[in-house]
């Protein structure tokens, strides 16, 4: 039942990112297909199998492969917060703290490959 609730609250936020250009969508769905293949293989299946999500979450569970395009939307969306939260009120030290988190993402999202291994069979 967990796992379920999990997948549903991780779905409405990705089809919220559908609607809304300031939130993404695919890492709520790779969130809820993961969760629904601990609960709920039916949408686990629906989920990998949908025409534009579904080789994004096959090519993240297999590869870790992170398209440029999101890459870069996701990274200039951190620096455009970590711009607005330096000049926000918020104590010092969890500015930086934040900041540090999103740099620290950032770093490791660009380290992840952008295309499935040619040498790959799948």
């Amino acid at each position: 039942m967990i796992w379920r609730m999990i997948a549903i609250f991780a779905l409405l936020l990705g089809v919220i990112g559908l609607l809304l250009p300031i939130m993404p969508t695919v890492p709520f769905l790779l969130v809820a297909a993961w969760a629904g293949g601990k609960g709920w293989p039916v949408l686990e299946a629906k989920l990998l199998a949908h025409p534009k999500y579904g080789p994004q979450i096959i090519a993240w569970r297999q590869h870790g492969v992170v398209k440029r395009r999101p890459k870069v939307i996701a990274i200039v969306m951190m620096s455009g917060s970590a711009i607005m939260l330096s000049f926000s009120p918020v104590h010092l030290a969890l500015k930086f703290g934040v900041i540090a988190i999103m740099t620290t993402v950032a770093i490791w999202l660009v380290l992840r490959p952008e295309e499935i291994p040619h040498d790959d069979p799948s």
